[in-house]
């Protein structure tokens, strides 16, 4: 891979966004490497948590806009641009859908399509240089953006969403974090080192439940009812008594000690 970096630990993947001397803009070519892991990683069983971070001064900066449009097959500047578009937004649903719970470790400028792929993380961890850009309107663009649209009313609400779409806006850590956009505050230059220690703690979680609980989150946001969500919720929940796993958390909770979980 020329554009993502790959460090595979103990049940943990950190995927490294590699283009620092452009802050990470994505190219069609980042778009490709990037799907064709986590594509990957939804077969995965031995992973349980995914990191998505970025190297160099910032976590990313959207699309590469100078860097030309990539050719596929002598079609138009409009079909290259919206294929280039259509991957990164697919990037965000892959985000969403691999089985692991995800981590951005922001720093840095998070701008453009890289504010939706960090939207689109389960939790996420910045330090004190992180700084949102919400360019879109500014640029004569629309903020509908790789699921920005989707993601950012659901996190924050719909009258934020409108003011940060509309405005434009940029904000810094305190924002974010005010807005409920930030699950840890991280020291400077160590945004990836307390994501590994946010992984780690849940590497002591159920597999199971995680991979389930992520499921659940997700089918939430676009359930028709309460009711049919706790239909889903039941046949989860109802096949989790018949896990290995199950015994191990009941007994380890009875004999007051962290259990060991298997994946069983």
């Amino acid at each position: 891979m020329n554009t993502i970096k790959l460090d595979r630990g103990d049940g943990v993947v950190t995927l490294t966004l590699s283009r620092p001397e452009r802050l990470n803009a994505v190219t069609g070519e980042l778009n490709e490497e990037l799907l064709d892991v986590l594509n990957d990683l939804a077969k995965d069983t031995a992973t349980h948590v995914v990191i998505l971070t970025g190297e160099g001064r910032g976590f990313c900066s959207g699309m590469d806009l100078m860097g030309g449009d990539d050719d596929h097959g002598g079609t138009g500047r409009v079909q290259r641009i919206y294929h280039n578009v259509s991957r990164g937004a697919e990037v965000t649903a892959r985000l969403r859908e691999i089985p692991q719970p995800v981590i951005a470790a922001l720093h840095g400028p998070v701008a453009g399509m890289g504010v939706s792929w960090a939207l689109a993380c389960d939790l996420r961890v910045a330090d004190p240089t992180t700084r949102f850009v919400v360019p879109f309107t500014d640029l004569g663009l629309s903020a509908g953006d790789c699921g920005l649209s989707w993601l950012l009313p659901r996190l924050i609400g719909p009258a934020r969403a409108a003011e940060i779409s509309y405005r434009a806006e940029r904000f810094d850590l305190d924002r974010a974090r005010d807005l409920g956009l930030i699950t840890e505050v991280a020291e400077e230059g160590k945004d990836l080192e307390t994501a590994l220690a946010l992984a780690t703690e849940l590497l002591a979680k159920s597999p199971y439940g995680l991979r389930r609980t992520k499921e659940l989150l997700n089918l939430s946001l676009d359930a028709p009812g309460l009711r049919r969500h706790l239909a889903m919720e039941t046949g989860v929940q109802t096949l989790a008594f018949f896990t290995e796993d199950l015994a191990e958390g009941m007994t380890a909770t009875l004999e007051k000690r962290p259990p060991t979980f298997k994946n069983r």
